[in-house]
């Protein structure tokens, strides 16, 4: 990484690269151009400069930070980081104190760099909203996600990704869920094998009127949710992205039929087993279940960033509250792939199976 000057350098992705000293002297504030873009939506810190005698006005200056900051070292972390890591967007280090770090590399920052390049405003929305999920309870901080989706979907990044998009027919579905009732467990299995069981409102609405069942009938004891076919589920089915006219109905209707919402409130019945792609709901999704197992090749993914949005089904609140904001963040920003053995050291999933 380059060496950083007073006032920071440039990685030359447009990204500047800066230390606590830069920090503390208020490098991570927002400024914004004529069009009223960030300057700089991305600031990255040079954690292995040693600089942590600024640590303590580098975290006050954090408290104020507008933008995306991720710091980053090619060495592990001392325990004195800690409250500089707590600042952060997330960090990517070999080792650190807590679970405020994500094992990374300068790939893993590259990905970032080209995401929040690409996406600023998704990305500034996201470190924002995250910020704010971290401490909501549930019902707050799904209503918080909802009003930032449904922003980003009238936001002219979401608009530029459906218009690289074509849109496909959609089929219709006879049966999106099929629910299978042995003895005191209710299975709900996701039906649309021949598109990995894309989340689209057929879908939706089957998952809920499962859940719906067993919220009514207390013999119920287990909720099993699974998924036909190669994946458990590939996230929502882009060809209804963006179909909504009026985006705050659109906000409404989310609030109002959210599965993750309904799993949450059955958690302690519900068991999801994971398989294949867990892609954006596919994950967020299960995030709310009591207990979720996973398969070997289980592969899990928050893309939404890439599309000019932010996930809409939950994750930052599931997800959040499993695995804390940072490696949320670092799921959102890299959009790349973890592995079920990750998901697992970090307690996104609780078994594998």
């Amino acid at each position: 990484m380059a060496s950083v000057g007073a006032h920071g350098t440039d990685r030359g992705e447009g990204v500047p690269t800066v230390g606590l000293a830069d920090i503390a002297a208020g490098a991570a504030q927002l400024a914004v151009d004529e069009t009223s873009l960030p300057s700089h939506p991305l600031v990255i810190v040079d954690l292995g400069l040693d600089q942590w005698e600024y640590a303590d006005a580098a975290v006050a200056a954090l408290g104020r930070r507008t933008v995306v900051v991720v710091g980053f070292s090619e060495t592990s972390l001392p325990p004195a980081a800690a409250p500089v890591l707590d600042a952060l967007t997330c960090t990517l280090a070999p080792d650190g104190p807590g679970r405020t770090w994500t094992p990374g590399t300068a790939d893993d920052l590259a990905h970032i760099a080209a995401t929040v390049t690409a996406a600023p405003r998704a990305a500034l929305t996201l470190t924002g909203l995250l910020e704010v999920t971290a401490r909501a309870d549930v019902e707050d901080g799904l209503v918080a996600e909802s009003l930032a989706y449904s922003m980003l979907l009238a936001g002219p990044e979401f608009a530029a990704w459906r218009a690289g998009r074509p849109r496909r027919s959609i089929p219709e579905v006879t049966d999106p869920v099929l629910l299978d009732r042995a003895g005191d467990a209710l299975t709900l299995s996701l039906n649309r094998p021949d598109r990995h069981n894309a989340f689209g409102r057929a879908v939706r609405d089957g998952v809920l009127a499962g859940l719906a069942v067993a919220e009514y009938d207390e013999s119920v004891r287990e909720i099993v949710l699974r998924g036909n076919g190669k994946s458990f589920c590939s996230g929502g089915d882009l060809d209804e992205f963006g179909t909504a006219t009026d985006v705050s109905a659109a906000h409404l209707v989310r609030i109002q039929q959210s599965a993750g919402l309904a799993v949450y409130r059955l958690s302690p019945r519900v068991r999801a087993v994971l398989h294949g792609a867990c892609i954006g709901a596919g994950i967020e999704v299960p995030s709310f279940a009591g207990h979720v197992q996973a398969a070997g090749d289980t592969r899990i993914r928050l893309p939404e960033l890439s599309m000019g949005l932010v996930p809409g089904a939950g994750g930052t609140v599931g997800i959040t509250h499993r695995i804390g904001r940072w490696r949320t963040a670092f799921l959102a920003l890299t959009g790349q792939d973890v592995g079920v053995d990750t998901a697992l050291a970090w307690g996104l999933v609780d078994e594998r199976t």
